[in-house]
This record gives C-alpha cells, sequence and structure tokens, in this order.
C-alpha cells in the first residue's frame, strides 16, 4: 500500500552527498528495476524529503560506506496514491527503510545525467580516500533541478514465451528509458514512447480489472472515456464501468465457449492496449495470464500495475503532447537558462 522512495548516494565515510530523490509510480511490492521513477519526488512533503535525508546520512555513517548506496524507502500513511499534477494534500506519512545496498544500482546513471553530479567520479576518489570536500562537494542534498524526469523500464517479453507478464517482486525487466522535461507530464509522455508503452491519443482498450484495484480505478476509466477511449471490458468490470455512467462493449472470459472472447478481441487486433490487474484468485490469475500473454504477441501495452496504467491515461491530456526537443546541459540549465 506505501509509496515506494528511492536515493542513490555517495559516501567518503564523513559525509553523505544525495544527488537526487525519486519517487516510484508503483506502489511497494513492485521490483524497482520495474519500476517507473520520477526525479524529484513531486508528492513527497518538506518533512518526508527531511526524514529521507537524515536517515540516508545516519544510516552512510554508521555503515562507514566508502563509494555509492542505494537505499529504498516506503512511505507510509496517507492517500495510497497521489497524483503528481496535485502535490501530496498535506498528507503525512511514517518513513520505513526496504533495504540498503552499499554498492552501485541501476538508477546511478539516470539520477547522475538528471543532476549533473558524476557520482561514480566522486564515488571512486572515496575508495581511494578523497573526501568529497576535497572534490568540491558537501554532504546533505543536491539542490533541486527545475526538471522532471522519469524513468521508464523496458521489457523483452515477447521474447521469452511462457513468462508471465506481471509486476511483482521478481525482476523482469531488461533495460530502461528516460523522459525528460520541464514538466511532469511532457516527461511522462517521452519516457512512455521511449519504453513502447505510450497509448495512441484516441483507440480502444481492454479493461480487467480485480475487486480490490476497482474503486481506485474509477479516475483512469473516466480519464480513458473524456480521451474518447472505445472501452471494452470483462464481465465485472463492464458492469462497474456501466454504474459509472460510461459506454462499454462487454466481452467474455476465456471460460466457457462463448465468442469472441477476451484473448479473441486481442488477437483479432480490436484493442491498442490492455489493462489486467492481478488477482489472487487462481482460476482468475490463469485467465488473466492468457489475457496478458496475447498482448505481448501482439506487441500491444499490457498494464498489470494500477499505478502505471493510470500514468499512462495521465499522458493523453493536452500539455503530455507539448513537450520540448532540447539537448540535456539545456534541461539542467532550467527553462529561464535554456531559452
Amino acid at each position: 500500500e506505501g509509496r515506494e522512495v528511492e536515493i542513490d548516494a555517495v559516501c567518503d565515510g564523513e559525509s553523505v552527498l544525495i544527488p537526487g530523490i525519486m519517487e516510484h509510480v508503483e506502489r511497494a511490492g513492485v521490483h524497482s528495476g520495474d519500476s517507473m521513477a520520477i526525479y524529484p519526488g513531486l508528492t513527497l512533503t518538506e518533512e518526508e524529503i527531511a526524514t529521507i535525508v537524515d536517515y540516508t546520512t545516519r544510516i552512510g555513517l554508521a555503515l562507514q560506506v566508502k563509494g555509492l548506496m542505494n537505499i529504498q524507502y516506503v512511505a507510509l500513511g496517507g492517500p495510497a496514491y497521489r497524483s503528481p499534477d496535485t502535490g501530496n494534500g498535506g498528507a503525512k506519512s511514517e518513513i520505513y527503510v526496504i533495504e540498503v545496498n552499499p554498492r552501485s544500482s541501476r538508477t546511478i546513471p539516470f539520477i547522475s545525467k538528471v543532476t549533473g553530479v558524476p557520482m561514480v567520479k566522486l564515488a571512486v576518489n572515496a575508495m581511494h580516500g578523497k573526501t568529497l570536500a576535497e572534490q568540491g562537494y558537501e554532504g546533505g542534498l543536491w539542490k533541486r533541478q527545475e526538471l522532471v524526469a522519469v524513468k521508464a523500464p523496458v521489457f523483452s517479453m515477447s521474447k521469452l514465451a511462457g513468462v508471465d507478464t506481471y509486476l511483482g517482486p521478481e525482476m523482469k525487466s531488461t533495460g530502461e528509458v528516460m523522459g525528460i522535461d520541464y514538466e511532469f507530464r511532457p516527461a511522462l509522455a517521452k519516457a512512455l514512447m521511449a519504453a513502447g508503452l505510450m497509448l495512441p491519443p484516441r483507440g480502444s482498450i481492454l479493461l480487467s480489472i480485480s475487486p480490490q484495484t476497482k474503486p481506485e480505478a474509477e479516475p483512469m476509466i473516466r480519464g480513458l472515456a473524456e480521451a474518447g477511449y472505445h472501452i471494452y471490458a470483462t464481465p465485472g468490470t463492464a458492469e462497474m464501468v456501466r454504474e459509472l455512467g460510461i459506454d462499454v462493449e462487454e466481452v467474455p472470459k476465456i471460460l466457457g465457449d462463448k465468442h469472441p472472447h477476451v484473448v479473441d478481441i486481442i488477437n483479432g487486433g480490436k484493442v491498442d492496449a490492455v489493462i489486467n490487474t492481478v488477482t489472487r484468485d487462481r482460476k482468475v490469475l490463469q485467465d488473466g495470464f492468457r489475457i496478458r500473454r496475447a498482448a505481448v504477441e501482439q506487441r500491444i501495452p499490457c498494464f498489470t500495475s494500477l499505478d502505471t496504467a493510470r500514468a499512462a491515461v495521465e499522458s493523453l491530456s493536452g500539455d503530455a503532447a507539448s513537450y520540448s526537443i532540447r539537448p540535456l546541459p539545456a534541461y539542467r540549465a532550467g527553462p529561464e537558462g535554456s531559452r
């Protein structure tokens, strides 16, 4: 239920430098390598940021880390989902440590590029006994950049026959991409396009949403309807969509002899994307596996995390399309400095 937060830091045994704080789109329980990460953490309160900086500094010094360190936190309390557009709403959370890794992580290139802090160089020098101060850096949180960057995972599921695509604690991605801009939605759109997860401006989508996530899915479904999407849905989800006053085309599940069922719809090229949130029911899980594999084999986006799907739907808004195209140093210079 908690929001996951991640940091990379450089320690020299005397001070701890934190170039930036990343907030995951997906909640805790999805492997960090399969999560979308946003820099800076747009929904974190100043109190939460201060706590994360304090914990990171104390842990790094107590462990006497010399070099790179990665820590993953979970923020429990307040709403489970906070939109990067609307912020935190003043909600407070308790910060807990998930794990500490005294090594480099896959987000080092990402956070180094968006902040301009040469983390590997600083860490190698620290391992050779050169302090951060001697390298011209102080401990604490590096100044926040006037940009937004989104790291998105890339999957190769179509080449891995029989592998289920749902996101969980086991890492399944084979790479990652970065989208960067001055605002959240344009940066998100770039990351989704690069990862092959961008939804077309208009189209059709198949929804099969688990009972426990249906209440949270309502804003996303309204967003799809407002974008002009034709919605297909399995029976239980279709009932929920109708209750929202939104048109929906009900599609039978695979179990039974009714055709066309959900896999027929996908294989027939009638949908541009699938949202299939995972349930713990064994039969439904097997049914969902066939839905997800069909989507992978048709090379269309398949979202198993409601948070990822919600982010993709948010990218359909008009301001997401107004992204800029500039070299990386121009973004680090900020909106004013790049002009």
